[in-house]
């Protein structure tokens, strides 16, 4: 049984055929190390990030809220001042027509 496995690799082609075998194992191991290494450092980051994410998205929303209040807020004090323009352009009339009452 030993024979059949020194017999391959006694060649050349047998020494490269293990050589190139033992290299793609060596890049599988070393690859799966890194991906769980990265995995068990990245993970806890990456969570905290998408909570910090979370809590943002909440108060974009909640500031898009009070934008919206404030627009509203905006539009009704501009209608205000629009009535209040019109009604001190009635007032002013009616002062310019009594001075000019009171001239005659």
């Amino acid at each position: 049984m030993n024979i059949s496995i020194i017999q391959p690799a006694m060649s050349v082609a047998g020494a490269v055929i293990t050589i190139v075998a033992l290299l793609l194992v060596a890049a599988l191991i070393g690859y799966l190390t890194a991906w769980f290494y990265a995995k068990s450092v990245y993970t806890p980051v990456i969570r905290k990030l998408e909570e910090e994410k979370a809590e943002l998205q909440r108060e974009v929303a909640g500031l898009r809220d009070n934008v919206s209040r404030l627009n509203k807020q905006i539009d009704n004090l501009n209608g205000k001042i629009g009535d209040l323009e019109s009604s001190l352009k009635e007032r002013a009339k009616e002062i310019s027509d009594l001075k000019a009452k009171l001239k005659e």
